[in-house]
C-alpha cells in the first residue's frame, strides 16, 4: 500500500495526528529510548497486518506491545511476583517483559502470533510516552525498519526505509540508548529472550538470582523454529482449488468457501483475517482446506503460517 508520508514534529499538533493516524488503523513511526518503533493499535487486526506488509517481515513473529504506564500493562496481562520487581525497578525503560495474556484482551491474535503470552514494555522516551497517553490504547511497534535492516535511530532513518509505506513519522531526534529492549521471560521461570539496552547483571540483581538463557522461552520470540505451530485440532490441507467431502474451505479470492480470507485478493486483509478465521473454522470441527495464497509479501508470511498450521503434529 502507497502512502504520503508524513513527518510529525513532537508537538501538541504533532502528537494529535499522529494519534488520529493510529485510530485510523494506519502506522506512525515514533522515537523510544531504543530504537524507532513503528506502531500499529495492537487491538486492530488490520492495523498491525500492516506492520508485518510495511516492514516486509517474513513471518507472524510476535509484537511488543508498548503502554503508558505499568496499571495499563496489567490489564492486559497476568501480573507476578518477578513483574513487579522489574517493572518497579526498571519500568519506563528498556525492558520488555513476557507474559501470560489476559483472556479478553483485545489484542490481535497477529501481536502474540497467537501464543497465550504476550511481550509488554512501559517506554522511557518522553515523545512515546505522549503518544501512547493522547492515544489511549496499547500500540504495537517492533523497530522501524525494513526487515533484515540496521534499526532506526533518527527519523531519517526511518524515512530512508519506509517513507510511502507508513502513514506518519513522528520525530523526536535521536534515540539515546540504540539497540533493542532486553527481552525477559516470565511466563515459565525468568528466562533471559534478547540481550538489550538493559544489562542482564541488573536484571538478576533485582532479582536476587539468575536468568535462565534457554528453554521454554525460545518458542516465544522465535515461533517460526517450531515446525508445528498452531495445530488446529483439524487436519489441514493447502493449495486447495476446491472443497473434498466433508471439508471446510478457508478462501482466498474469487471461490465458493465457507470462509473467505480476503474475496478481493489483498493480501494485507488475508492476513489480519487468518487466525480468527482458523479458529472459527476449527471450531466445526471438520478437515480444513485452504485455497492457494500467491508467495509474494505478506503471502509469504500467510503460508509460512499455514504450513505449520498442516504440518505432522508428534
Amino acid at each position: 500500500m502507497s502512502h504520503e508520508t508524513t513527518l510529525l514534529t513532537a508537538d501538541a499538533a504533532g502528537f494529535a495526528r499522529a494519534a488520529e493516524v493510529l485510530r485510523g488503523g494506519e502506522l506512525v513511526a515514533f522515537p523510544t529510548e531504543t530504537v524507532y518503533g513503528l506502531g500499529g493499535d495492537a487491538t486492530n487486526d488490520m492495523a498491525v497486518a500492516r506492520i508485518f506488509e510495511a516492514k516486509g517481515r517474513p513471518r507472524f513473529n510476535p509484537l511488543i506491545v508498548h503502554v503508558d504506564r505499568i496499571e495499563t500493562a496489567q490489564g492486559f496481562v497476568e501480573w507476578s511476583h518477578e513483574a513487579e520487581v522489574l517493572a518497579s525497578a526498571f519500568w519506563p525503560g528498556p525492558l520488555t517483559l513476557v507474559l501470560p495474556i489476559k483472556a479478553g484482551a483485545g489484542i490481535s491474535p497477529l501481536v502474540t502470533a497467537d501464543l497465550p503470552s504476550l511481550a509488554v514494555r512501559v517506554p522511557a522516551h518522553p515523545v512515546a510516552r505522549e503518544l501512547l497517553r493522547v492515544f489511549g490504547g496499547p500500540v504495537a511497534a517492533p523497530s522501524a525498519n525494513p526487515s533484515g535492516r540496521i534499526s532506526p535511530t533518527t527519523a531519517a532513518h526511518v524515512a530512508a526505509g519506509l517513507a510511502g509505506r507508513i502513514g506518519a513519522i513522528l520525530d523526536g531526534g535521536a534515540c539515546e540508548v540504540g539497540v533493542e529492549s532486553t527481552i525477559v521471560g516470565l511466563t515459565d521461570g525468568p528466562t533471559l529472550l534478547r540481550p538489550g539496552g538493559l544489562p542482564a547483571e541488573a536484571i538478576e540483581q533485582a532479582l536476587g538470582g539468575p536468568l535462565a538463557r534457554n528453554g521454554a522461552g525460545d518458542a516465544v520470540t522465535a515461533p517460526g523454529q517450531l515446525a508445528s505451530h498452531y495445530a488446529p485440532g483439524a487436519t489441514v490441507r493447502l493449495e486447495a482449488e476446491s472443497r473434498r467431502e466433508g471439508e471446510v474451505l478457508l478462501g482466498f479470492g474469487k471461490v465458493e468457501c465457507d470462509l473467505n480470507l480476503s474475496a478481493s485478493g489483498d493480501l494485507t486483509e488475508a492476513a489480519a483475517n487468518l487466525f480468527a478465521h482458523l479458529h472459527a473454522l476449527d471450531a466445526k470441527g471438520a478437515p480444513i482446506a485452504v485455497s492457494p495464497i500467491p508467495e509474494t509479501g505478506l503471502g509469504r508470511a500467510i503460508n509460512d503460517r499455514l504450513r505449520r498450521a498442516a504440518a505432522p503434529r508428534d
